[in-house]
């Protein structure tokens, strides 16, 4: 009766077409309840006669002459000449996942055993009953439980290496592995019933896995019991009419509404024939199309303030439109400008070390992995982008392995990249309509969050990280954001990581610059709204100036003035917070540093200290040492899902009137100026209601 009222309280929230959309859905849950599976059973006669088919064997090969985006098994034959050692890294992972062992979410190796537990966190040994599933409370308050870990065993994603090891040796035992599995959790996951089908965006991210791996082992005769065809294709029906009856949409629609979205594309696509198909297919590409300007800014920016959640929207929106374009439909040219956007934006705040900073929530998720490339390694994307459609400055970052776009595009894509070009100069960027600014050249990088709250100033997979930073310097990261951890595996940890202490931003008085409500993981108040001073890049150096009115709501009000600058010839990062309001009244000020858990404090004086990172010493010296105090802490930062990392942060704090602090790093092998202010960052007077004058 809670779960009920919540989701009641929530949705009288919502505008009248969104309120009548859900009341439509909810008449039809309530079908589902007292006549389980009335809307969303398919049988092969149904399936047949929708598709037009004469018989299953007709279906089912009819379908395998389907275009899809997988390397042609011709080329395979290619791959240790384009890609040395994929054979054997391939082989070595199917052992593992063919063994049911799996690495999902932190979880470290978790060995499923023969019969796996598809509704079973492996982490906290907590399991789900099988019932229906809009009657589950996935987010399991008052247990240590995490939902992620059975939808991302449900993904199949991990069985990815034993298809392409079946593709690469022929050997059916690879694809009777996977026709088990896939008995396995048909036989537990009955449509509509358990924690797998309590979100539509899982059912719509295993249409992307299965339509995958119908294509990889079609042909096995693992695969040619009619039996094992028509429950594996009608189950396969089922999903798409599952999404597309419960798709996730709203008044500001994220993530889950694209991957329900993309999923109807691809289910459209891999079908084909039918009215319901042809009707996914239109469906889900007239919301992308209408989603994709409303998500992503003109500069190529998600709006949920999050890069690795960038990262998994980039994919859903490219990949569909490529499969589209697999069976001659065209991409109309803004919806192609506007990914190509997000793929430089994803290639922009990629570092000379070739990571991208984790910002905002991460889960992990992706669409079709098929490399083995580290987690926050996103280069693969922009260069799958580029060598797709033909946009060369796209693949100028390229990774070191381009086994993704071998699996994906074939290798002829991979020839055209080798030998890789030199890596042209890097230019400062600024993503004005996204608000995020990044200084740099080939050895440094500073990312600099100067946007608004996530999801369109709600929260989202946001966090309180408003004129916050990374550092890397002379291609040494230092400073990182402290990252996510977990949703509803641990709801203080939550809060706790999304907060403002968590993150390179200035603080006061401990108040969060925007308020996170109670009970609430995925909202924020929308009250540090960003603007910028100053952003000017130069050959000599880079500067950037910022505020935010998140400490408004103090008595009187504080607003914080963050001035970043750059020197390229040195390496020289240099950090000055300010604090405009009132003089004479005691505040307790902080601001805090996090530290790669690479970077190990030396020594520390009263206005210095030294850092050491794989050989390599960087001095950070400070300004007002009379002021602010600095405290070295044991922390632990995550760098993804579920997984945390002990590392240290530097906290300088003052308690008393508000006062400026100035911080600068650099390589300690190389001479600095001795003045603190490179480009003196000019006294801007501040409007009156807005912090008060400088």
């Amino acid at each position: 009766m809670s779960l009920l009222l919540s989701r009641l309280q929530r949705g009288l929230k919502k505008p009248p077409r969104v309120i009548a959309r859900r009341i439509w859905m909810e008449m039809r849950r309530s079908l589902e309840r007292v006549l389980p599976h009335s809307l969303t059973a398919v049988s092969l006669k149904s399936l047949l006669h929708e598709s037009g088919d004469a018989d299953l064997e007709e279906l089912w090969n009819r379908l395998a002459r389907r275009q899809f985006p997988l390397v042609d098994r011709a080329d395979l034959a290619s791959i240790e000449q384009l890609l040395p050692g994929e054979t054997e890294r391939i082989l070595k992972a199917a052992v593992r996942a063919a063994s049911h062992e799996v690495d999902l979410l932190g979880s470290g190796p978790v060995h499923l055993g023969h019969l796996i537990d598809w509704h079973r966190d492996y982490k906290s040994e907590y399991d789900w009953p099988l019932q229906y599933a809009a009657d589950l409370d996935y987010v399991n308050r008052g247990r240590r439980s995490d939902v992620k870990f059975p939808w991302e065993l449900s993904r199949l994603q991990w069985l990815f290496p034993v298809g392409q090891a079946y593709l690469l040796t022929r050997d059916d035992h690879w694809a009777a592995v996977i026709r088990d599995d896939l008995i396995q959790w048909m036989d537990k996951n009955p449509c509509g019933y358990g924690v797998n089908w309590a979100c539509t965006m899982e059912a719509a991210l295993r249409i992307f896995s299965w339509t995958w791996l119908f294509h990889v082992c079609h042909d096995s005769p693992a695969w040619s019991d009619a039996a094992f065809r028509t429950r594996f294709l009608t189950t396969l029906y089922q999903h798409a009419r599952y999404t597309d009856h419960y798709l996730e949409y709203s008044d500001v629609n994220g993530n889950h509404c694209t991957a329900d979205a993309a999923a109807l594309v691809w289910a459209g696509l891999f079908f084909g024939e039918g009215s319901a198909p042809r009707r996914w297919l239109t469906e889900g590409w007239r919301i992308l199309s209408e989603e994709l300007p409303r998500q992503v800014t003109p500069d190529g920016v998600n709006f949920e303030g999050s890069v690795p959640y960038h990262r998994l929207v980039t994919e859903l929106f490219f990949l569909s439109a490529a499969y589209r374009e697999q069976f001659g439909l065209q991409t109309p040219a803004p919806y192609r400008e506007r990914v190509i956007a997000m793929a430089r934006f994803t290639q922009a705040c990629t570092g000379p070390e070739g990571r991208v900073p984790v910002w905002g929530d991460a889960d992990d998720a992706r669409v079709l992995p098929c490399g083995d490339q580290h987690l926050n390694d996103h280069r693969y994307l922009p260069t799958l982008i580029g060598a797709a459609w033909d946009v060369p400055e796209l693949c100028d970052k390229a990774p070191a392995s381009l086994n993704e776009l071998f699996w994906l595009l074939g290798p002829s894509s991979c020839r055209k990249l080798q030998p890789l070009t030199p890596t042209p100069a890097r230019n400062s960027l600024a993503f004005q309509q996204g608000g995020y600014y990044i200084l740099q050249n080939n050895r440094d990088h500073i990312f600099v969050d100067c946007a608004p709250v996530g999801l369109a100033g709600r929260g989202g997979h946001g966090h309180n990280d408003a004129l916050a930073f990374e550092a890397v310097l002379d291609s040494c990261r230092l400073i990182v954001d402290r990252g996510a951890y977990a949703y509803t595996l641990d709801p203080e940890a939550r809060n706790e990581f999304r907060s403002t202490p968590s993150h390179n931003t200035p603080s006061i008085n401990a108040i969060e610059i925007n308020a996170i409500p109670a009970n609430d993981p995925w909202t924020l108040r929308y009250e540090a709204h960003p603007h910028v001073h100053r952003w000017e890049p130069g050959p000599e150096a880079d500067l950037f100036q910022g505020r935010h009115t998140g400490y408004h709501k103090l008595h009187p009000p504080v607003t914080p003035l963050r001035t970043i600058q750059l020197v390229h010839e040195h390496h020289l990062l240099l950090v000055r917070d300010e604090f405009r309001g009132e003089t004479g009244i005691g505040y307790s000020l902080q601001t805090a540093w996090y530290l790669d858990p690479a970077v190990s404090v030396k020594s520390v004086d009263r206005d210095s200290l030294m850092l050491q990172t794989f050989g390599r010493w960087f001095t950070l010296e400070w300004s007002s040492a009379e002021d602010w105090t600095l405290h070295v802490e044991d922390t632990t930062i995550s760098p993804s899902y579920g997984l945390l990392v002990p590392t240290r942060r530097l906290v300088w704090r003052r308690n008393g009137t508000l006062a400026p602090l100035t911080v600068r790093a650099y390589p300690s092998d190389l001479s600095v100026p001795e003045s603190w202010d490179i480009a003196p960052p000019e006294r801007i007077p501040l409007s009156a209601g807005f912090g008060g004058e400088a």
